[in-house]
């Protein structure tokens, strides 16, 4: 504890959950605030040490869609006991065409288009 009875840090009473780390993908559910009502995939940039209530904390991170691309950034205060981590790269990315993730390493051109069919 600091002066006017702030934590330093969000701590944890024994037994609650541990708390999501950046990088972390979780799963938002109605069990962590009840704006959830439809869950959401999250993926975390930061974890705040606002003073807040017990088993509750601020994360900033970003809302996913199903391709696992960031849509949104947001701050959302939920319970840690409702969050639920999603292990793997969920939710699944599709591979893009091209071989190579579709990215180009810079100062290179795009692959020429095929050639023509002869007599179409």
């Amino acid at each position: 504890m600091t002066g006017m009875g702030r934590c330093d840090r969000p701590s944890l009473a024994a037994g609650e959950p541990e708390l999501p780390r950046s990088g972390d993908v979780l799963q938002v559910t109605r069990e962590a605030s009840v704006q959830f009502r439809v869950p959401i995939y999250f993926r975390v940039i930061r974890v705040h040490d606002w003073p807040t209530y017990a088993g509750w904390v601020w994360l900033d991170g970003y809302q996913l869609n199903d391709a696992g691309e960031a849509t949104e950034r947001r701050s959302i205060f939920v319970q840690t006991a409702g969050l639920r981590r999603v292990s793997g790269p969920t939710p699944a990315k599709n591979p893009r065409p091209g071989g190579r993730g579709g990215r180009r390493t810079a100062g290179t051109s795009p692959p020429a288009p095929p050639p023509p069919i002869a007599g179409v």
